[in-house]
């Protein structure tokens, strides 16, 4: 059976604990608190791979989307040489779930789309 294509679907690590170079160089890595209070701002700060990702014209960070849970939050922009693939980005919780997940999907030219997610608590 030949190897599936990085531009099929989303890319996710096969095993987290024992990442592959690529892996560690594409999966987005999630920084924010695991438990927010509901309606109180807080910070995501979002970066592309344990290992930095190159920002080349010829193989770089395209984009990064947002999401909590399936609900599109924003997306980033990022232009190759004259950017870094990485954000902070402020947000706000409401109270209706106790439970969020975040997700973060990007796009390098050459790899395809990778996603991580974060599960966070919120309290009230």
């Amino acid at each position: 059976m030949g190897e599936k294509s990085l531009f099929c679907g989303i890319n996710k690590p096969q095993d987290p604990a024992n990442m592959t170079e690529m892996e560690k160089k594409h999966t987005p890595v999630i920084e924010c608190p695991d438990t927010v209070k509901a309606g109180e701002p807080f910070q995501v700060k979002i970066r592309v791979g344990e290992i930095p990702h190159v920002m080349d014209e010829g193989h770089h960070i395209q984009w990064l989307d947002i999401y909590s849970r399936q609900n599109f939050l924003a997306r980033v922009d990022l232009t190759p040489v004259f950017t870094k693939p990485e954000v902070t980005i402020t947000l706000v919780k409401g109270g209706k779930h106790r439970t969020s997940t975040l997700r973060v999907i990007e796009r390098c030219n050459l790899h395809g789309q990778w996603e991580a997610t974060k599960d966070i608590t919120i309290t009230e």
